[in-house]
């Protein structure tokens, strides 16, 4: 051994120091890394913040137990996985390079990763079908929407899920022994052929679901708006219009801020896969685009509740304790209705 490799030896940090197989320690410091974990914890915990009062929100009023809400609730449920877990889980390992939950938590992170967003792109998907069927067939949304039906399709959609990433993970090897090379590591490796059936089945199919039905939607209500425009024509032509404008104006902002949210946090991630034939879960790709879709979990309560007057006044409840009182869960939270 000469003089360079000793000198080598001596200052290599190891994971685990009193293992032989102990994989080698590479620690990110310095003022430009402490900023992005500071930002990168306050986008957790504001992830799991709002996705906990959503939760909360819809779980203990009983006024908010509807099939809409309940997409809602488990969208909020998944996005609280990725804040609560895997958010977390990212910053240590960008923080540190060595894994330090054991063999079982490296087997069982990536499927609380992907079952979390898979989870919530089903939630997604399920929420533009509810609308699409609200808005096109009012009268009988009821009768062929119920909680019960939409508590089964939720559960079919999470299984399906499971299922999904089970398979997914198994023929990607990522269960055998052989594929950690040290004591300390965690990395899954994702073969090209599986990188692009989940591009098909996770990404173009609900990409296309989701926009054409938020089209339809779209053209709906600009024709309910023609519609609510030619009523209030004898009484005003300048109301008629106002709210015609109102309609449009608000069924186009819903539109366009589901579908870029969408895009912007799963077309990047998508796109550079596929310029590689093999990628791996520490690569670059996953760690910069990966965030993307991590803080989509961010946005969705912002989009799906805080806009809803329901969430504002339940959060009201909430943050004064008065969930606490024997009849909170009854409370009306919708006055103008009364």
């Amino acid at each position: 051994m000469n003089f360079t490799e000793h000198q080598q030896n001596i200052t290599a940090q190891y994971c685990f120091p009193d293992n032989n197989s102990s994989c080698i320690k590479e620690v990110r410091g310095g003022p430009a890394y402490t900023l992005l974990f500071i930002i990168l914890s306050c986008i957790s915990v504001s992830t799991v913040v709002l996705n906990l009062l959503v939760i909360i929100s819809i779980s203990h009023f009983k006024q908010l137990n509807t099939p809409t809400n309940l997409l809602i609730l488990s969208l909020a449920v998944a996005d609280f996985l990725v804040g609560l877990f895997v958010m977390p889980v990212k910053i240590m390992e960008l923080a540190d390079s060595c894994w330090y939950l054991g063999r079982l938590g490296c087997y069982i992170s990536p499927i609380i990763n992907f079952l979390s967003l898979t989870a919530s792109l089903c939630s997604l998907i399920f929420i533009a079908v509810d609308r699409y069927i609200a808005v096109s067939d009012p009268l009988l949304y009821s009768t062929r929407v119920t909680v019960c039906k939409m508590s089964i399709l939720i559960i079919l959609g999470w299984s399906f899920s499971l299922f999904y990433i089970t398979i997914y993970l198994y023929f990607n090897d990522h269960f055998l022994p052989f594929q950690i090379r040290c004591y300390g590591e965690c990395v899954l490796y994702v073969k090209h052929f599986w990188v692009t059936i989940d591009l098909v089945i996770f990404f173009i199919i609900p990409c296309s679901i989701i926009v054409v039905l938020y089209a339809i939607i779209f053209k709906v209500a600009r024709r309910q708006a023609k519609a609510v425009r030619a009523v209030t024509n004898g009484l005003s032509q300048n109301q008629g219009d106002k709210v015609s404008s109102s309609s449009e104006t608000k069924a186009a902002k819903t539109l366009g801020i589901v579908i870029f949210v969408y895009l912007a946090s799963w077309i990047p991630i998508y796109l550079s896969s596929m310029a590689v034939e093999n990628v791996t879960s520490v690569s670059l790709v996953w760690t910069v685009f990966g965030w993307l879709m991590y803080m989509n979990s961010s946005v969705n309560p912002l989009i799906y509740a805080i806009f809803y007057s329901w969430f504002r006044e339940s959060t009201k409840y909430i943050l004064s304790c008065r969930i606490f009182e024997s009849t909170s869960s009854k409370i009306n939270l919708f006055p103008e209705h009364l």
